[in-house]
């Protein structure tokens, strides 16, 4: 179970103020392009289940891809929790499924078996590309915190968030929440996975 604070700033420049804030405590930036897949027929939707093909670039170059299956999210006052279980892949492997989504089905991969024998899609029927979004994605070593600043970028907006996984959200959710008060940044509890959000077409 991953359990992550998800906080939204409210435009680019709470955005920026909070990076420049925060600018000390930076340890790395990740450029992510994230891919999702179902069956032609939804099955995985239907299940409230979520496969995520995740790359990750650096100049343009894929340097790590990661397959991620989400199952039974919940998201209520700016706490996710989510079943998640994750693999690595060949970088070059995934390029390829993301070009021809046929190929995913015969990826010799735990997660694309759990696919077929858990939530039953069918290895003729295979999977489609449901398309996906970029994300920018700095993260920070703060007062013990491991804190991911993203920002979105969707073929209709770009939304952005803190986010923070930790098994004590309830504490973590209030010291964020004083952090970003102290300094004057607008937030909201994030309401939608930005998954719901791709999907919605849509900025919340």
């Amino acid at each position: 179970m991953e359990v992550e604070v998800k906080l939204r700033l409210l435009d680019a420049v709470n955005h920026s103020r909070l990076k420049e804030i925060l600018s000390p405590f930076h340890i790395k930036k990740l450029n992510q392009k994230n891919v999702f897949f179902d069956s032609a027929n939804g099955i995985l939707a239907s299940q409230r289940a979520v496969l995520r093909l995740r790359s990750f670039s650096n100049n343009n170059e894929k340097t790590r891809c990661v397959l991620s299956l989400k199952a039974k999210p919940m998201l209520i006052n700016g706490v996710s929790r989510v079943e998640e279980d994750e693999e690595e892949i060949d970088p070059l492997t995934g390029e390829q499924c993301v070009e021809e989504a046929s190929k995913l089905g015969l990826t010799e991969s735990r997660i694309i078996k759990r696919c077929k024998d858990e939530f039953g899609i069918d290895g003729e029927m295979g999977f489609v590309c449901l398309g996906g979004f970029e994300n920018v994605r700095d993260v920070y070593e703060w007062r013990g915190l491991k804190l991911e600043v993203d920002e979105s970028k969707f073929s209709f907006g770009v939304c952005y968030e803190i986010e923070c996984e930790n098994d004590d959200p309830e504490r973590v959710k209030r010291v964020l929440e004083g952090f970003l008060k102290e300094n004057g940044i607008d937030y909201k509890y994030s309401e939608m996975s930005k998954f719901a959000i791709f999907r919605a077409g849509k900025l919340p």
